[in-house]
Parts: C-alpha cells; sequence; structure tokens
C-alpha cells in the first residue's frame, strides 16, 4: 500500500505545481494595475480570484487537515478595497500550494480516507475527495484567469 500513497502523493503534488505554473504563466505578466482591474463591469479581477484561491486552499487544506488555525473569511476574497500589491497576494498564492504538498506528504496511507467536513462543502467525505476537489477548483479558476488575462493584454 506504501507504494499506492506515494503514486497518489506524487501525482497530487505534480497537479498542484501544474496549476500554480499556468497560474504564474498567466498573472506573472500583468503590472499590478492589470491585475486588480475588472476587465468588464462585472465578474472578478484577477486579484481577488488569487485571493480567492488562496483562502479556499489554506481553509479546506490548511484549516481542515493541516490544523493550521486559518480563519477564512470569503466575501473579503472577492470584495477587499484595499488588496494587497500583486507580488504578495502570489507570494501568499505560493505559499498556500507549499503547504498543500507539505500537507499531502504527510498523509499516511490510512490518512486518505480519513472523514472529512468543512462548511460549504457538502460533497467531500475524505481526506482524498478534497485534495482533488480543491485541484479541481483551482483549475478552474485558472481558466477563468487564462481569460481574463487575455483580455486585460487587449486593452
Amino acid at each position: 500500500m506504501a507504494e499506492v500513497n506515494e503514486t497518489v502523493t506524487a501525482g497530487l503534488a505534480a497537479y498542484y505545481g501544474f496549476v500554480a505554473a499556468q497560474l504564474h504563466k498567466w498573472v506573472d505578466p500583468l503590472s499590478n494595475e492589470q491585475f486588480w482591474r475588472k476587465p468588464y463591469p462585472y465578474g472578478n479581477t484577477v486579484g481577488h480570484l488569487v485571493l480567492h484561491l488562496t483562502g479556499n486552499l489554506n481553509y479546506y487544506i490548511g484549516a481542515r487537515v493541516a490544523e493550521t488555525g486559518y480563519v477564512r473569511d470569503r466575501d473579503r476574497e472577492f470584495t477587499d478595497q484595499q488588496p494587497p500589491p500583486k507580488e504578495e497576494a502570489l507570494r501568499a498564492f505560493d505559499r498556500a500550494i507549499a503547504m498543500v504538498v507539505s500537507t499531502m506528504r504527510k498523509q499516511k496511507t490510512e490518512d486518505w480516507g480519513k472523514a472529512y467536513t468543512a462548511e460549504r462543502e457538502p460533497e467531500a467525505a475524505d481526506r482524498f475527495q478534497i485534495f482533488v476537489r480543491c485541484a479541481g477548483h483551482a483549475y478552474h479558476h485558472v481558466g477563468q484567469i487564462v481569460y481574463l488575462s487575455r483580455e486585460l493584454a487587449r486593452t
């Protein structure tokens, strides 16, 4: 079973690394002004999506699996009127990714199936499911970031 655990951990860690690399590919070229500008009168800024992904990972994996004590303010992730500079937001995102990977690597074979509960997350019944769901959620928003970044580059 240890081999399966190592395979799962390596695969998920690689996927989280891929998601982070894709996010940086599209976000790094943006100026701070572009990072926080909505290209449309509706929707989110790239910056607020990065704050959201950071909060999501810090809560669902950090607080609920790694027991970091993180307290989430989800609404503020989308509405912060005094957001941090782009570089600070990206460092926080990178720390969240590193925490997720570190937490994954600490899981023993029997840990993946441990019961899991969290606010606003009725689908993930165990730890394995929350790591997979958070990875999918992150890549979903990276797709939105790609779209927004392309639009910001045009304007």
